[in-house]
């Protein structure tokens, strides 16, 4: 879990709610799932326990974790993301501001078509060309309700895959900043079958190890996610 990274020098407590936040929000923990047992997620992140028990105490709290005691016990995910709603979406721009969302797809843009290109110009190996491949049927079988985290795991995977840590970090940086976005967009059946085509051509351009086509597939569904945002706030 790329998004369960050691956290930095500064406020320990802080981070640390950001980083699990993050891996709930992006759904890399999925809803009912529990997170990785508290001894293992403290080496993980880098923090005592107690810190971690601080961070986990305050997510419960907020409704993001249900924590159960007992053998089979542990931190649960509860947070749920909200049904795609327009209203949301343009209630999310507005706290955002018009500059801050573009400069956020600008962001996306610019490290998911360079994790694609370094991939594409990587030997994989038949164990990371199957990982790639399933994340995408994955994604193809999904229903409406676990679109979106399936849709996450298949871009992070990209980056994941390139072995660059931060690389990996950075696009699900990337992520999180629209993440509410993406999520606030109606789920229309014509433009789920449009991105199943631009995801295929992402798959394809990067187990042929062409780097151009791979960064260009990449564009071309990105700019097209963009534009369904513009769309939807018009």
């Amino acid at each position: 879990m790329t998004v369960l990274r050691p956290v930095r020098a500064g406020n320990a407590f802080e981070e640390t709610v950001e980083r699990l936040l993050q891996a709930i929000k992006l759904g890399v923990v999925a809803p009912g799932d529990k997170l990785p047992p508290e001894r293992e997620l403290a080496v993980q992140l880098g923090i005592s326990r107690v810190t971690l028990r601080e961070a986990i105490r305050a997510l419960s709290e907020s409704g993001y974790l249900d924590v159960r005691r007992g053998r089979y016990g542990g931190a649960f995910v509860t947070y749920v993301p909200p049904r795609p709603d327009p209203g949301d979406l343009r209630q999310a721009v507005k706290e955002m501001g018009r500059a801050e969302l573009a400069d956020a797809l600008t962001f996306r843009l610019a490290v998911e078509c360079g994790a694609a290109e370094v991939l594409a110009a990587t030997e994989l190996s038949q164990e990371q060309r199957a990982l790639l491949t399933r994340r995408l049927a994955d994604l193809n079988r999904a229903g409406l309700e676990d679109y979106r985290r399936l849709d996450t795991a298949f871009h992070l995977s990209i980056a994941e895959l390139t072995g660059s840590n931060l690389l990996a970090t950075t696009c699900a940086d990337a992520r999180s900043r629209v993440s509410d976005l993406l999520n606030a967009i109606p789920m229309l059946q014509v433009n789920l079958d449009h991105a199943a085509v631009q995801h295929r051509a992402i798959v394809d351009a990067i187990l042929a190890g062409d780097p151009d086509a791979a960064r260009r597939a990449v564009a071309e569904h990105l700019e097209g996610t963009a534009a369904l945002l513009r769309a939807f706030l018009s």
